[in-house]
């Protein structure tokens, strides 16, 4: 207690206001995250064991130099079409693996439905792209970052025309698990707070360790900051809020950023539930810590 009121006694009271002020916005922040969570679990029927925090999509290989100026954009745009007819029955289920040996049975997408999510989900339009050409498929699997690490998943494989590369895309209905909607950007009033790349769990699951980009030095060095985090929960997920403590001391800073971890204690172990980011409160992808 004596080394906390001896830290705050050396604030100004200008700098402890902004400092309170800007803890209470970051937990309203963290709570607004955690609505929009459950608003899109119960939307999937209470169902978040499957939540992938990339994209479906992925691919086998590099592309040749010939074809990789067009190709490459021409997949971001989403231009892939089928050149053949692709199969439009239902495989039979599959299984989804985690690298810690736990399962889930779930229901297949067919080649066609698979093609067609594949292309509604363009990231950036590419119109002087000549599209993809897709001239067969196979069922086959495919690793997926998810909310519980990566999994090994069914996945649809698609080859090429004119190219070695193959596209593959996870075999399973998109809307089968909870999707959440980032708050609308709002550039008088941005999302605060540092954003998270991914977390470790203890085995106990009472720590989370949230790994992020900071400062390369610690705050003992002039332009180095020290983090603390904290967890806000709920019944359904967790927001990690990493504070820096920054030095003090005036200078040039650059903007070399490094990758750096902060550790926050749970209320109870994390279980089943999903860690969010809390600048727009989507999942991020959670291991066991080695």
């Amino acid at each position: 207690m004596v080394l906390i009121v001896a830290a705050l006694a050396s604030c100004g009271p200008f700098e402890f206001a902004g400092r309170a002020n800007e803890t209470a916005r970051l937990h309203e922040q963290a709570d607004a995250a955690l609505a929009r969570w459950a608003a899109a679990v119960a939307a999937a029927g209470g169902q978040q064991d499957f939540v992938p925090t990339e994209g479906m999509t992925g691919q086998v290989g590099d592309w040749e130099v010939d074809v990789g100026d067009n190709n490459k954009p021409a997949l971001m745009a989403g231009l892939v079409e089928s050149a053949t007819q692709l199969p439009d029955d239902l495989p039979p289920k599959a299984e989804i693996r985690w690298n810690d040996g736990t399962t889930k049975t779930v229901p297949t997408i067919s080649a066609a439905q698979a093609l067609r999510d594949l292309r509604d989900e363009p990231e950036s339009p590419c119109p002087e792209c000549h599209p993809l050409r897709v001239n067969g498929a196979r069922l086959s699997t495919a690793t997926v970052q998810t909310s519980r690490g990566p999994a090994t998943a069914p996945a649809w494989e698609f080859s090429l025309a004119g190219t070695h590369v193959k596209l593959t895309r996870i075999a399973i209905a998109a809307g089968d698990g909870p999707a959440v909607q980032p708050p609308p950007w709002d550039a008088n009033n941005p999302s605060a707070g540092v954003r998270i790349d991914s977390a470790t769990r203890t085995a106990d699951g009472r720590q989370l360790t949230a790994w992020f980009t900071g400062a390369p030095d610690g705050a003992e060095k002039p332009c180095g900051e020290d983090y603390t985090a904290e967890a806000v929960e709920s019944d359904l997920a967790v927001v990690i809020i990493v504070t820096a403590h920054s030095n003090p001391t005036p200078g040039g800073c650059t903007l070399v950023g490094a990758v750096r971890t902060a550790t926050a204690a749970l209320a109870r172990p994390l279980g089943d539930r999903t860690v969010l980011d809390i600048m727009e409160g989507r999942p991020v992808p959670v291991q066991l810590a080695p």
